[in-house]
């Protein structure tokens, strides 16, 4: 009995020294500190598409939009003069660095543009799970290489 324990003793620290050497066959994967930010955008229904080209602008690789309802009732719509209580909510990952130029453009955009007004804000991305997915969320071409 004690012998068996004593071996499997041995094999895990064998193991564990094993993990614990670097293997010179892998290659290195180096992602660069890029933080990202989850950019919440809400627009008229009718404006998405609009929207989600302007905010493509800014090297984003994942867009989702969620179809949304505002919350006053159509008395009030028809009181302020608004017809369309449809909303889009766009989810997008950008770049840190870019926040700033989109967040600008898109208020530009919801001063000049008719029937174009939204809401923006950003959300903290505090963790990605994989090298390759940060990379690709974060529009870094050399951590995201096609296998051949």
């Amino acid at each position: 009995m004690t012998e068996k324990l004593q071996s499997g003793f041995k094999l895990r620290r064998r193991l564990k020294m094993q993990k614990s050497q670097p293997d010179k066959n892998a290659t290195q994967t180096t992602v660069t500190a890029n933080p990202l930010k989850i950019l919440v955008t809400v627009v008229n229904r009718n404006k998405t598409e609009f929207y989600l080209d302007l905010i493509q602008s800014f090297d984003v690789n994942l867009q989702t939009v969620v179809l949304a309802k505002g919350t006053a009732d159509a008395n009030m719509l028809r009181y302020l003069g608004l017809t369309d209580a449809g909303k889009s909510v766009i989810l997008s990952v950008v770049q840190q660095k870019k926040l700033p130029e989109a967040l600008e453009a898109l208020d530009k955009k919801f001063r000049t543009v008719k029937d174009g007004k939204g809401i923006a804000f950003t959300i903290p991305l505090t963790s990605v799970i994989g090298a390759l997915l940060f990379g690709f969320l974060s529009n870094n071409k050399s951590v995201v290489k096609e296998d051949k």
